[in-house]
């Protein structure tokens, strides 16, 4: 969902979430994962890492940045586009992803 729209107080499907659509949902649910109250204080590394394993192919690292967006969102941040998450996500991990390739 946008994270325009979100709202806290209406947090029932996976993809009311922000930035999360039909696809990510799907990911999500891949991993176990039924409603975003399920996904509070999990590692979005943890999830990165999974979601690899699961579909045996090394995602995006956007998809980090989503996760990143969707965690911190949970931990009690305003909902924020997941692009503004790719320079922490850099920072934090772009070493890990680069040895990954």
């Amino acid at each position: 969902m946008n994270p325009a729209r979100v709202r806290r107080d209406r947090l029932r499907r996976l993809t009311d979430l922000p930035n999360v659509g039909p696809a990510t949902a799907g990911d999500f649910e891949r991993l176990g994962f039924g409603s975003p109250q399920e996904l509070a204080g999990v590692d979005p590394w943890e999830l990165y890492e999974r979601l690899c394993r699961a579909t045996g192919v090394r995602q995006d690292p956007c998809v980090l940045d989503v996760f990143l967006s969707v965690t911190r969102f949970l931990a009690g941040e305003a909902p924020r586009p997941w692009w503004e998450y790719t320079d922490e996500r850099q920072r934090r991990w772009g070493d890990r992803l680069r040895r990954a390739r």
